[in-house]
């Protein structure tokens, strides 16, 4: 499996070298997000999870990884298709040199290996390397504009989670060191460490855990390590933009579940959850504040991304581990659905200032309402799917702290006032208007699609769906 999967990002990358048809280029990239896509699903179909690649268990593909894995194909596939009329605009506007277009799908192709290869990481530190990798390659693609602000931006990226993710490394070596301890032969390979968990110190399995946390809880945006993240997510194209909060910011999220089943049946369980559980409250606190402030309409997408992370974390501390890995991927639609239509605006209106968005309606319709679903779906609206995650992860902080549970309220309500502010905004700015810009097929569809999608499943919880989520929880050892 891994040689077919390598076989195909090469003969991608080569169909992209040699290319000098933009559309051949999106085309092969189209392919290898539907390759990507249909990988896991053909594993779960078949019944073959766990996937081992090696004897060495280094890469394994059990249920979590493919379900993230899924989720992040079905994301750069929309992503894939928006770029094909996103580019050609940026390259009409001269934002992006066609020198850079070839740069642009490689990084584009190179990110989506990468994130594969996260997530089929048994073993913690090849993790680890992935996931610094998606760093770097995601640089990449925020500097393919041509814009200053958009280097200084992902420096500013590289710099603060590549510095977090060194304490990462620490903790690695320490929970290599605990695990000798406990089985006797050391090792980083998870479905290994989670089997002699019990048999680690607790002390230095939890101290491990805060220093993995750090590197990992800065990846997503985790505050105070989260400053990165609105200016990377609001300077990069919007497709990007897309890829970054739809997926790269799981790799954390992915990351921080998997050594917290370590720990959590430990003597310091309680303890991890606490911390958790703060670092969670601290994060959508202060991002829900900072969305108050933000009149630029990708910042303020960007501030939903960290606040959301935050309540994932929550999720986590809670116990209600069901409706978190549901949260991610509802998240990731409804990301996708903002940022996208946010890229549409941005071409009407050359700006994110939400003081020049006038008339959307009539320049820009579906734009419009792609932005209204995606903020009334990402405030937890009923019938929208980010309503059952947020309600029942609430209900199982309300269980363990009341009072956590109505600090956590009063900051979701900021949050959606944030949202419902920006809907007034679109429903009632009306004046003088340029003409309409010229949208291409292929931005629109993804929308259509998104929209659809958020509906259905906002209306409908598949049956298989709940089997599958109940097998994760089953695999992480962690209750409900």
């Amino acid at each position: 499996m891994l040689i077919v999967i390598l076989s195909v990002l090469i003969a991608v990358m080569l169909a992209i070298i040699l290319s000098r048809s933009l559309n051949m280029m999106n085309y092969v990239t189209v392919f290898h997000s539907v390759f990507v896509a249909l990988f896991p699903v053909y594993l779960l179909v078949k019944g073959v999870l766990p996937a081992v690649f090696h004897k060495s268990r280094y890469l394994v593909v059990d249920t979590l990884g493919a379900y993230e894995i899924l989720i992040t194909g079905v994301i750069f596939f929309f992503a894939a298709i928006y770029a094909k009329g996103y580019v050609a605009c940026l390259i009409k506007e001269g934002e992006l040199s066609k020198a850079n277009v070839k740069l642009f799908y490689l990084g584009y192709n190179s990110l989506l290996l990468a994130m594969v290869l996260a997530f089929s990481s048994n073993n913690l530190s090849v993790l680890w390397i992935f996931a610094e990798i998606t760093t770097i390659v995601s640089a990449v693609l925020i500097v393919t504009l041509n814009a200053k602000e958009n280097i200084v931006a992902a420096m500013k990226y590289v710099f603060i989670t590549s510095t977090a993710m060194l304490f990462s490394f620490i903790g690695l070596i320490l929970l290599f060191a605990a695990s000798k301890n406990g089985s006797g032969a050391a090792t980083l390979n998870w479905d290994a460490l989670l089997q002699a968990s019990h048999q680690i110190q607790p002390q230095l399995l939890f101290f491990s855990f805060v220093f993995i946390f750090i590197g990992f809880a800065a990846k997503s945006g985790i505050v105070p390590f989260h400053t990165w993240l609105p200016p990377s997510h609001s300077k990069a194209a919007s497709d990007v933009s897309v890829l970054l909060s739809g997926s790269v910011l799981n790799i954390g999220i992915y990351a921080i579940l998997r050594v917290y089943a370590l720990v959590a049946k430990s003597s310091m369980g309680h303890e991890a959850s606490m911390m958790v559980l703060v670092f969670g409250i601290i994060t959508v606190g202060i991002a829900s504040l900072s969305m108050l402030q933000k009149t630029n309409l990708k910042k303020l997408i960007a501030y939903s991304s960290v606040e959301s992370m935050g309540f994932m974390l929550i999720g986590i501390a809670a116990g209600n581990i069901f409706w978190v890995l549901y949260f991610v991927a509802a998240h990731a639609m409804v990301k996708a659905l903002l940022f996208f239509s946010a890229g549409i605006i941005h071409r009407q209106y050359g700006s994110m200032s939400m003081a020049e968005i006038k008339g959307v309606f009539r320049l820009q319709p579906l734009a419009a309402l792609g932005l209204i679903i995606g903020s009334v779906a990402i405030i937890g609206t009923p019938l929208f799917p980010m309503f059952m995650p947020k309600f029942y992860i609430i209900a199982s902080l309300a269980k363990a702290s009341l009072f956590s549970a109505i600090i956590l309220l009063l900051f979701l309500l900021i949050a959606a006032g944030s949202f419902v502010w920006l809907i007034l905004q679109l429903v009632t700015m009306q004046g003088a208007a340029p003409e309409p810009y010229e949208i291409y097929p292929s931005m629109k569809i993804p929308i259509l699609a998104l929209i659809l999608l958020l509906l259905v499943f906002g209306a409908y919880f598949p049956l298989p769906l709940s089997g599958i989520l109940a097998e994760m929880v089953s695999l992480l050892g962690l209750g409900g």
